[in-house]
């Protein structure tokens, strides 16, 4: 191994290391960045009307995987990814907590839809409420010909998984922006 080699080799190892320490994980960004390419495959799948949303929304946000249940009480929570005009930006978390007759535990996907940027700059700005079950369309064939945008430029769509919830509760979801995949 001559000094060149190993100087690259030494540098690349502090690299990876500064970035462990610091939260990074390529392979973790790489494995979310695959789950939410298939998450919008599945929707699209569903609704070839939402390449629509995709060509024409200023941004939006990929949940490939948001789990949710409850008795009376629920919660959900899931993580995903923003794009902006197409290019990845940074990660989202979701919270929702609701209260009501709700019974059971699903899986779902949900896409969000940002009209325009300062619909998207809202989103970004800090934590962001929602009233999901008010505005949410399930992701079929046609949903997307029948849906626009809520009164602060956001679309959702939903894709249910799996699993099984009646839910008559109200409440929300709550929405946190971090630019970057870094923790």
């Amino acid at each position: 191994m001559n000094r060149h080699t190993a100087g690259v080799a030494l540098i690349g190892v502090l690299w990876g290391a500064a970035a462990g320490a610091a939260g990074w994980d390529p392979k973790a960004a790489q494995e979310a960045t695959d789950a939410a390419q298939e998450t919008i495959a599945t929707f699209k799948a569903a609704d070839p009307g939402l390449e629509v949303f995709f060509k024409n929304a200023y941004g939006y946000a990929v949940f490939p995987t948001i789990g949710s249940g409850g008795l009376w009480f629920s919660g959900a929570y899931g993580t995903g990814l923003v794009y902006e005009g197409g290019a990845l930006i940074g990660r989202t978390n979701l919270t929702h907590f609701s209260f009501g007759f709700t019974f059971g535990a699903q899986s779902y996907s949900e896409l969000l839809f940002f009209r325009d940027k300062s619909a998207l700059d809202k989103f970004k700005a800090g934590p962001t409420k929602l009233s999901a079950q008010a505005s949410a369309v399930i992701a079929t064939q046609g949903a997307a010909a029948k849906t626009s945008y809520d009164s602060n430029g956001v679309g959702v769509f939903v894709h249910v998984k799996g699993g099984l919830m009646l839910d008559a509760s109200f409440g929300g979801q709550l929405f946190k922006y971090q630019p970057g995949l870094s923790d």
